[in-house]
C-alpha cells in the first residue's frame, strides 16, 4: 500500500500537467488566431478541474502506473474549437493541433530541469530522491503525449496536422477517417504494435532532451 501511494504521488502532478496544459495550448492558440471559445468557457487555463475527464485524466493513467508497463498515456476533455472563426481552417486547425504536442516538449524539458535541481542544488535533501523521481514521470508522460499525439491519425493531434497541409479536398476526404480513430489506436495499442513504433521514438526524445538539460 505504501509503495502504491508513493506512485500515486510521483505520478500525480505530471500527468495533471502533461493532460490539462496540452488541451490549454490548443485553446490559446484557437484564441490568437481568432476563435474565442476556448477563452469564453473558461479552457485556457492551468486549473485541471476544468480540463479532467474521469476516465481518460484520472483512471487509466492510474491504471498504467500502477500496472508499471512502461507506456502510460492518458487524456483530457477536448477544447471546442470552432474553424469558422479562422483565416484559413485547415491551416489554423494543423496549428491549434500542434500547439499540444508542443507544450508537452516544453513541459518534458522543464520536468528535465527538475531533474538537474534534485541532483544538484538539493542534492544533499530528503527532497532530492522525490523530485527527480517526479522529473523522470514528468519527462516520460509528456513525451509520450507528444509522440502519441503526432500519429497521423485523427482525432490525433497529428492527423490533424497532415490535413492541414493537404489539398483541400484531399484533407476532406482524409478527415473522413476520424470517426474511426480512436479504434484503431486501441486497436494498436492492446496488440502491441503501437508501443513498439512509437517507444523507440520516446527514447530517443528522452535520450536527447536528458542530453541538453541534465548535467
Amino acid at each position: 500500500m505504501q509503495q502504491t501511494l508513493y506512485t500515486i504521488a510521483i505520478w500525480a502532478v505530471p500527468v495533471l500537467f502533461a493532460i490539462t496544459l496540452h488541451e490549454a495550448a490548443h485553446g490559446w492558440v484557437a484564441n490568437k488566431l481568432g476563435d474565442p471559445t476556448a477563452r469564453q468557457l473558461g479552457r485556457i487555463t492551468a486549473n485541471p478541474i476544468k480540463h479532467i475527464d474521469l476516465v481518460g485524466t484520472v483512471i487509466i493513467p492510474l491504471v498504467l502506473a500502477l500496472s508499471r508497463s512502461g507506456f502510460i498515456f492518458g487524456w483530457a476533455k477536448p477544447v471546442p474549437v470552432d474553424p469558422r472563426h479562422f483565416k484559413q481552417p485547415l491551416l489554423d486547425m494543423a496549428l491549434v493541433a500542434l500547439a499540444g504536442p508542443v507544450s508537452n516538449f516544453v513541459m518534458a524539458c522543464g520536468w528535465a530541469l527538475v531533474i538537474t535541481l534534485g541532483k544538484t542544488a538539493l542534492a544533499d535533501s530528503s527532497m532530492a530522491i522525490h523530485l527527480i523521481q517526479m522529473g523522470k514521470a514528468g519527462m516520460l508522460i509528456n513525451i509520450v503525449l507528444m509522440v502519441l499525439n503526432l500519429v497521423p491519425i485523427p482525432p490525433l493531434d497529428g492527423g490533424r496536422v497532415i490535413a492541414g497541409v493537404l489539398p483541400k479536398d484531399v484533407a476532406l476526404a482524409y478527415m473522413r477517417i476520424e470517426p474511426f480513430g480512436m479504434w484503431i489506436i486501441i486497436a494498436l495499442l492492446f496488440s502491441g504494435l503501437l508501443g513498439k513504433i512509437l517507444w523507440p521514438v520516446v527514447l530517443r526524445f528522452d535520450a536527447i532532451i536528458s542530453a541538453i538539460f541534465i548535467f
